[in-house]
């Protein structure tokens, strides 16, 4: 009787590490085995070897920008709430394991009731008493696999929430430093506009004043009016962004952003670190979002193990033990000893197709897994590819600008110098100066836009935490 029961302990530890999860295999990505490469892509010069990508602390490194980053990382509504979901997923692989482990409990009651005349065997109406205080334990036998398979997906879904967890995070600090650096661009942009207006007034009241002394006509009046009233313009509709920018940066921080953590302008704001791309697309493998898709892809495998072996039999023992007694006081006496055992097999014969449905869904499942999979590859490699395209071009975009702005400065002094000579009308002063404003915003405009690069760049590599 040992050697059988030795025997079939034997069985369950063997069968039991067994499950019916198709072997995995990592999907072959999508995507051509190297990024792009080029001048278009690298500004000239190669690539270097792929490495780890920075973490935010030594990317961002302007002290007002890092102290709103720490802000959104510790008060962020969007980051508490993948947090939280990294915890409850924690709790159900928790509920999910425990199904591998026997269960125990115990219980006590008591059961009084009245047999009436007429169901009485002795003629008369009786009350029973029964109290009871038992102990229970009951184990399924996973011998095909069906709990170490929904355990399997169960982990593998708690590891898809952690990586989303980073990947909302490398998301934020990217949003975070977007919005501050907006806000940046439109302050510098305020900035201008009102020295701009300052500028145009001073130049109206003189122009005012030599139109009052006969020296002036109407029309230059005009013009220059019409040039202070397109500064007012200008000056309100950057005190609006400036305004929007600074809601939007205090919704990510999750709370007011002290005006000391606030940027001045963009041309305050410390340089960002640059971000290798490398040339090996493999690298994308390890960014977040693809991570968490992987293993949302691992969960769907292992749910066909569980959809398999809901074929066939599943085992569950259930033992109990404890003592029952007529009265209370004697419910520990000799001879209330009580126990049951109730080993139980359920074979499925015929589940109308049920059985058949599900596996195919599993099945169905692990496709749309995989597609998912491979679709969060292609994306990732079309941003890194796009991203790439504008570096060295913003680069150089800036470089044209900034000699734009001077050189359309350049020509602004010596056009105001001609008209106070008398040599060329106010109409020249308009068309330079105007030239000259539109340029400066366009500086600030593409200054914005190769840091943005950078921040998207230092996010769609992976980012670093």
């Amino acid at each position: 009787m040992r050697t059988k029961i030795l025997s079939l302990a034997l069985a369950v530890l063997v069968l039991g590490g067994c499950t019916m999860i198709p072997k995995y295999r990592r999907p072959e990505a999508p995507v051509p085995a190297a990024l792009p490469a080029g001048p278009a892509a690298t500004g000239g010069s190669p690539a270097a070897p792929a490495a780890p990508e920075p973490a935010w602390r030594e990317f961002f490194t302007d002290p007002g920008l890092r102290g709103v980053i720490e802000l959104a990382l510790a008060n962020n509504r969007d980051l508490r709430i993948a947090a939280l979901n990294v915890e409850k997923m924690q709790a159900v692989y928790r509920i999910q394991r425990s199904s591998l482990y026997p269960s125990a409990a115990a219980a006590g009651g008591a059961d009084n009731y009245r047999i009436p005349r007429q169901m009485s065997s002795t003629g008369s109406a009786y009350t029973v008493e029964q109290y009871s205080v038992m102990g229970s334990a009951s184990w399924e036998l996973d011998l095909f696999g069906r709990l170490r398979s929904l355990k399997a997906r169960a982990l593998n879904q708690y590891l898809a929430t952690v990586e989303g967890r980073k990947s909302a995070q490398i998301s934020l600090v990217a949003a975070v430093a977007g919005s501050y650096l907006s806000l940046a661009a439109d302050r510098e942009s305020l900035d201008l506009a009102k020295a701009t207006l300052e500028a145009q007034k001073a130049s109206y009241a003189l122009i005012r004043k030599s139109r009052e002394a006969g020296v002036a006509s109407d029309l230059t009046l005009r013009q220059s009016q019409s040039q202070v009233e397109a500064a007012r313009v200008d000056v309100a509709r950057y005190t609006g962004l400036v305004a929007a920018d600074t809601n939007a940066l205090t919704l990510l921080a999750g709370r007011e952003v002290p005006a000391g953590l606030l940027p001045g302008g963009l041309a305050a704001v410390a340089e960002l670190k640059d971000v290798s791309a490398g040339l090996d697309s493999g690298i994308l493998l390890e960014r977040p979002d693809i991570l968490a898709a992987e293993y949302q892809l691992k969960s769907m495998n292992a749910n066909i193990g569980a959809a398999r072996a809901a074929f066939f039999p599943r085992i569950s023992l259930t033992a109990a033990a404890g003592t029952l007694a007529p009265a209370l006081a004697g419910l520990f006496e000799s001879g209330t000893g009580y126990w049951s055992y109730a080993p139980q097999v359920v074979q499925p014969l015929f589940a109308g197709g049920s059985l058949v449905a599900g596996l195919k869904a599993a099945k169905v499942d692990r496709d749309i897994a995989v597609a998912q999979y491979e679709k969060a590859i292609q994306t990732a490699f079309r941003e890194v590819s796009d991203a790439l395209a504008l570096r060295s071009a913003l680069v150089e975009q800036l470089d044209a600008q900034q000699s734009l702005a001077e050189a359309l400065g350049e020509s602004f002094r010596l056009s105001e110098a001609r008209y106070k000579e008398g040599i060329d009308s106010y109409l020249g002063v308009l068309v330079t100066q105007r030239a000259f404003y539109d340029a400066q915003r366009g500086l600030v405009a593409t200054r914005l836009a190769r840091r943005a690069n950078q921040v998207a760049l230092y996010k769609i590599l992976g980012g670093g935490l």
